[in-house]
């Protein structure tokens, strides 16, 4: 008799282990669809409509001992749900109030970890999740993109890991981009007909994320290694390292934790990548309860100007007339915060002890009567040495605020670092300003005293180069911005254009015109915002002052009315029942029209600094108007080469 063997089992057993899985998931308002699959390792594709943007992301992470992820991946059972919330930041930053809709999928997989992918409608994200207890070293991080053919990127070059991320953003087609180039974050892509940026948030106790070119159309994630030992380098030795060892992984890290969101918003429209919140959506919550101590608002500086202070009665310099002298300018004009960068301390290692002709604790108390606070300039190195004793005397001596300079890394070690100085400033209820940094990556929303950030290549450029053009400056609004607050120290007065232009490390100038650096004080997004010139030559410019001190530095809403990466940007923010419209152009002479229809019914008054008529000519040339507008008003703002407008807007009765 023979016997009939049911084959049915068995082919539904090879099906689950071999054959693929897909899951499908759209974003909130279906423009954005996903499609994950499960074979022999991890991978998604993205769409946004029909169009394909991201043709193949492949993920994994590879541990020292325990299970890898992705790595011959077996789902224990997955969840697709949808949530909606309004997230209220401690320092509004771009928008008081943040509506939080997004589609989540999380694949649970045997080897007990998890991968998140949550869909909003201006992105994606995903994040691993480990569910694994005890000890864990994390050999790398896989992270594999393809773009279609013809795709080119907006990429932030880099010469080194150890960097300070200030680039200029090159715009050169992915194949040429080959395997010794690789680029900080944020990063944009352009295919064909949309736009992709890629940056990383809710980072801790994690290395920062590089991308690295494959000289074809996918790039691939990099990460600095481990730092085992590091000895003072020979050029600057108070504040840069040698890195003389360094491990084999790339972290080590206890299991039963997540890992930073990979973060992609996707547009076909660049006005999205400024008005974007998700780095600040996807970071963790905030970790201190009260929160009314920390005071955004502006800041006299001083290093960019060299203390060039005239027209007075002693000699400038470091020294307390000086400082008593940006503390009088700082009062007059109703700017909160004072710093004192280099040069206050003894030396730039010994940080608990003043250079002996600066009376730091009289300036303390000059400030305090004035009603201006004092910040103070520290570098990393010292600080991180002996932070608890130096945190604790700068409050005692009064000061409400530190910024810390030369980091140069985002290892594991140092972006563990920002997160010890951020946590112990807050509980001595100190803010604090990372000078010599990467990009924002979340920490502003866990501690909101990281009330900003540079990782620019902002104006101090102006000092040795003639890289911070129009278009550099109408750039970093969608790129580097959409990571978060940029301490890009505007307000340069000495503005020329391009042939009239001249580099002087203590006597520095800016490109474009002085219209251009007043709108910044609009676009750029700075909680703690610098007014980088002399006050000796802003006594000169007071109508300028007048104007630049009405802006503030947070902000309730945003709407972004024209954009172009690299070419020219017009947006709206609102504090309270009062809009402020920046715009900037490139080196092109522009017209950009303003509807004015976000404005509630009734008149208002329109008042304007703008291009003067000779600015093309000589950058300084300004004017200031008043107009009668309101929400039926179209405004056309006219803008020279390299040039800029900004308007305030407040109701007729205020």
């Amino acid at each position: 008799m023979v016997k009939r063997i049911s084959l049915l089992p068995l082919l539904l057993l090879v099906s689950q282990q071999f054959y693929p899985q897909s899951f499908e998931v759209q974003s909130p308002n279906k423009d954005i669809g996903l499609i994950v699959t499960i074979a022999d390792d991890i991978s998604w594709s993205v769409s946004l409509g029909d169009t394909q943007i991201l043709e193949n992301v492949t993920l994994g992470m590879d541990f020292e001992s325990g299970p890898d992820f992705g790595a011959a991946p077996k789902i224990k059972d997955h969840s697709i749900k949808k949530f909606s919330s309004v997230i209220r930041p401690a320092v509004p930053h771009k928008d008081a109030e943040i509506i939080d809709d997004y589609v989540e999928l999380v694949l649970r997989f045997k080897k007990k970890y998890n991968l998140t992918f949550r869909l909003y409608d201006d992105g994606i994200a995903y994040r691993f999740s480990d569910k694994n207890k005890g000890n864990r070293i994390v050999v790398s991080e896989k992270m594999s993109m393809t773009f279609p053919r013809g795709t080119t990127s907006f990429f932030p070059k880099e010469d080194s890991m150890y960097s300070h991320n200030e680039r200029s953003y090159l715009n050169k087609p992915l194949e040429t981009i080959n395997s010794s180039d690789f680029c900080s974050l944020p990063v944009v892509f352009t295919t064909a007909n949309t736009k992709v940026l890629f940056t990383e948030t809710a980072l801790h106790d994690y290395p920062g994320m590089f991308i690295r070119g494959n000289g074809n159309t996918t790039l691939n994630a990099i990460f600095p290694k481990y730092v085992l030992e590091t000895t003072t380098a020979d050029e600057w030795p108070d504040r840069n390292q040698k890195i003389t060892k360094e491990a084999s992984y790339i972290a080590k890290t206890e299991g039963n934790r997540d890992y930073p969101w990979r973060v992609y918003i996707i547009s076909d429209d660049d006005r999205t990548f400024v008005e974007s919140n998700l780095t600040y959506q996807l970071s963790k919550p905030q970790a201190i309860k009260n929160t009314s101590w920390i005071k955004p608002g502006k800041v006299a500086w001083d290093w960019y100007n060299a203390n060039n202070i005239y027209g007075v009665d002693f000699e400038s310099g470091l020294n307390t007339p000086t400082y008593k002298y940006y503390i009088d300018f700082a009062a007059e004009n109703g700017i909160e915060y004072v710093i004192l960068d280099e040069g206050w301390t003894k030396s730039t290692t010994e940080i608990l002890d003043f250079n002996p002709a600066m009376d730091v604790p009289e300036l303390i108390r000059y400030g305090k009567e004035k009603g201006v606070a004092l910040i103070l300039w520290v570098l990393w190195k010292p600080l991180d040495e002996n932070l608890d004793q130096i945190l604790k005397t700068y409050k005692g001596w009064g000061v409400k605020g530190i910024k810390v300079d030369f980091m140069q890394r985002n290892d594991q070690y140092m972006v563990s670092s920002y997160e010890r100085i951020a946590r112990a400033c807050a509980k001595l209820e100190l803010m604090v300003d990372f000078h010599g940094a990467f990009k924002p990556s979340g920490l502003r929303r866990t501690y909101p005293n990281v009330i900003n950030y540079e990782g620019v290549k902002g104006s101090e450029h102006n000092k040795w180069s003639k890289d911070i053009t129009p278009e550099h400056n109408v750039t970093i609004p969608f790129i580097r911005m959409a990571a978060g607050p940029m301490d890009y120290t505007p307000g340069a007065m000495s503005n020329t254009s391009e042939k009239n232009n001249s580099i002087s490390f203590e006597r520095p100038m800016s490109l474009g015109t002085r219209a251009h650096q007043i709108a910044m004080y609009v676009i750029y997004e700075a909680p703690l915002q610098m007014l980088c010139e002399s006050p000796s030559r802003y006594y000169k410019e007071q109508e300028t002052v007048d104007f630049i001190v009405k802006i503030p530095t947070i902000w309730d809403e945003t709407i972004v009315l024209h954009g172009a990466i690299g070419d020219y940007i017009a947006l709206a923010r609102r504090k309270n029942d009062t809009w402020y419209i920046g715009a900037m152009t490139d080196w092109n002479p522009r017209k950009l029209e303003l509807d004015l229809s976000f404005l509630n019914e009734g008149s208002y008054k329109m008042l304007l600094y703008k291009d003067g008529i000779n600015a093309n000519r000589f950058a300084e040339d300004y004017e200031i108007e008043t107009l009668e507008v309101n929400k039926n008003s179209k405004i056309s703002a006219k803008m020279a080469a390299g040039g800029g407008w900004t308007a305030i807007i407040s109701k007729n009765n205020q």
